[in-house]
């Protein structure tokens, strides 16, 4: 037997939730397992960076590592401040 729980949900809800049914003998909890791991999907893929950002840290790193960079008192001194 699984580790159930109870919960209340606003009528509204409830119509929202049947919406996201596959087909009418789906449980609620299988519809809200679908949904959370939709939610999951969706918060991995905007941590991935892009193959453009991934290009811009490579370039970055190299420029550091071959002392193309400029200190903060350069900077400064640079624009006058």
């Amino acid at each position: 037997m699984t580790d159930t729980t109870t919960i209340q949900v606003p009528r509204k809800v409830k119509r929202e939730l049947d919406s996201f049914k596959g087909h009418a003998r789906e449980t609620y909890a299988e519809v809200i397992e679908k949904l959370v791991e939709l939610a999951r999907e969706s918060e991995e893929s905007k941590m991935e960076l892009s193959e453009e950002t991934l290009r811009g840290i490579r370039e970055a790193e190299d420029d550091i590592k071959k002392g193309r960079v400029y200190t903060t008192s350069q900077i400064k001194k640079e624009l006058g401040l």
